[in-house]
Parts: structure tokens; sequence; C-alpha cells
């Protein structure tokens, strides 16, 4: 365990649920965790007590990847965790596949409704399609990929075909998404169970990512803008080839600076953990620190690809590496667009920065 990590509290400690099952965390709300393909090897899902319209069942709260042995699992879960009740509705925090790949597969399975907040299930719908003469629809992934991350330094002809090859990887993790859904929206309290959840929409890491809090529970389901161990992803791709989403992220966490200090954070990846202003202050002396670092490398001119191995001290894979080029480019462009970097494309067709 880091540093950090020992200023977090977790009540349940070393506990994890075994594949198939739950752990209760809080009155009428349990975790159960999902298996991943990445180095990044799971997701934690929810299951919330609810009674919509004189029914009894219950809330599911992500959903995972579109893969068979994730389905069996669920299926373990319907046989042995839901009483015998089924499932009301789905909500879906954010379009990232881990979260939305298996919506389509439950809300039909159950007759649900899935609910999300309006753009995250517009760019679903629309990376979910399949490449039509290999053009995706969207995505960070195929030659719109490529282009993108080699203007900024990526060269290499293996990466570079790896990541052209990976055109279909979202509407392989989300074959579909449901044709329709119930719109969430920041602030508006939903009634789970006979109580308040208030949605909390934050910006940075998903277009329009969506946190629940139960003020009753003082419990906060915090999906990915808030994890106990990793900082979240916060990237700039080829889609937006000029956002700027880290000031975007860190001024969404000021949405948490209300709640309590006792309150209890089930974050999507990690462990549930008490400590949530401690974590939030240790996410901005990060980026903080990460800041400082790319503005003392660009004293010379740097592309991404020559920042990435500053940011990230470790060996990467080509998932990883995606990930890390586009969350290095976000932090060169919150410096750029602060007026602190010039930015210039040079000869080589490399984009470059430097200190003003």
């Amino acid at each position: 365990m880091n540093p950090n990590e020992q200023k977090l509290e977790y009540p349940l400690g070393e506990q994890l649920p075994e594949p198939g099952t739950s752990i209760t965390v809080a009155d009428g709300v349990r975790w159960i965790r999902m298996p991943l393909p990445f180095a990044l090897n799971h997701i934690n899902l929810w299951l919330l007590r609810d009674q919509i319209d004189g029914r009894e069942g219950w809330t599911i709260v992500d959903c995972g990847v579109s893969r068979d042995e994730v389905k069996a699992l669920w299926e373990q879960v319907f046989d042995h965790v839901l009483e015998g009740l089924p499932v009301l509705r789905v909500i879906v925090t954010h379009m990232h596949p881990d979260h939305i790949g298996l919506a389509h597969w439950l809300c039909e399975r159950w007759n649900a409704p899935l609910w999300m907040t309006m753009t995250d299930y517009a760019v679903a719908r629309l990376w979910s399609r399949p490449p039509v003469n290999g053009v995706v629809a969207g995505g960070p992934n195929g030659q719109s990929a490529v282009e993108h991350f080699a203007r900024h330094g990526l060269s290499d002809p293996q990466a570079q075909e790896q990541i052209r090859q990976r055109a279909s990887y979202y509407p392989n993790l989300v074959p579909d998404v449901p044709v329709r859904f119930t719109r969430i929206m920041d602030g508006q309290s939903i009634q789970i169970g006979g109580r308040d959840w208030r949605v909390i929409v934050g910006y940075g890491h998903a277009p329009e990512h969506a946190s629940l809090y139960c003020d009753t529970l003082r419990v906060l389901i915090s999906g990915d803008m808030v994890l106990p161990r990793i900082s979240t992803n916060v990237s700039v791709f080829d889609y937006e080839p000029d956002g700027n989403p880290l000031p975007l992220y860190l001024n969404s966490l000021r949405a948490y600076d209300s709640l309590p200090e006792d309150t209890l954070v089930l974050p999507s990846h990690g462990k549930p953990f008490k400590g949530l202003h401690e974590r939030i202050a240790q996410q901005h002396a990060h980026h903080a620190e990460r800041l400082n670092e790319v503005m003392t490398a660009c004293v010379q001119p740097q592309s991404t690809s020559d920042i990435v191995p500053i940011m990230f001290r470790r060996e990467l894979d080509l998932h990883q590496l995606t990930f890390a080029m586009g969350e290095a480019l976000a932090h060169l462009h919150a410096l750029y667009f602060e007026g602190k970097l010039s930015r210039s494309t040079d000869a080589d067709g490399i984009v470059r920065f430097q200190r003003t």
C-alpha cells in the first residue's frame, strides 16, 4: 500500500466479492466484481434494492464488458444474489466499455430500461456501430487514432499498426446499446428503494459522467471520477484533438466538496473507502506535480511522446500507451490553453510544445 492509500480507510479490509457473488456494503447496496481483459483487470458493479410502481426488485449500476464469461457470472448473480426478484432498471455512469458493454443484454434480459446521461448515451450509440468499409463511427482507435498519435510523436510502425487494427475495439466490447433510454441530469434526485440518490455530473474523464450520492446512507457511487489507488484517466484523443479535459475534471471534483467526511465511496476500481476529501486533495496534488514536471521538461520543445516517459515511469502495453499519450497531451493542453506553453508543428509534422 502506498503512502496515499494509507491515509484512506477501507471499512471492508481485504474483502472482495467472489465471482458471481456479492458483499453487502450498506443497507440495500451490494457489491459485485466482474473481470476485465486489460491490465486493470476488474470493475466494481452495484446492486441497489429497489421498488418501482409497486414492483420489488433491483437496480443495477454499471454492467461490465460484453464477454460470454461476464454474462455467465451475471447469470450466477441472478440465480444466487437477487433473491428471486427481477432487475427493474439499469443505470450506467458513463459510456466507457466496462460500464456500458452489457447494458443492451441486461436491459433485454430483464425488459428493464436504461438510465444514463444524454451525451454519454448518444456517444455510446454512435461508437457501438460496427466499422463500415473499415471506417469507424468514432472512438480512440483506427486510422484516425494512428494519425492523431503520429502528429504527437508516436512513430513506431508496429504500434501504429496495432492501433490501426483496433478499429473495432469499442463495438467489440459494446456490440449494441438500447434504442431507448431515460435521461438523467446533474442535480436530479432518483428514488431508489425509497431513498433519494442525487446525480452528480462530472467532466473530463467522459463526456457527461454521472455519480450517485445518497445522503441517508452517506454513500457515493463515484464511478471513475474518484478512485482510491489509481488516477482517473483524463485524455485528449483523436475525436476531440483540441480538447482541454484536465481543467474540466479538476473543476468537477468541487461538486463533492459538500459531501460528509464519513461518506463511503464506492469506486468502479479498487475497494470501497472512506476519505473522499483526502483523496480529492491527493488528485489535485498529483496533477499539479505532473503539470510542474511537464513545464520543466518544456524548457526545450517536447512532443507528447517525449512527455510520456516523464509522466509514466514504467513499461506500458499498447492499451496503456494510448491512454498515457492521451493523458500526457491533456497536461500539455492544460498548460497551452493557459498560455504557459506555445505550440508548433515542425517540419517532420510532429506537434511540439515549449515554454512561452
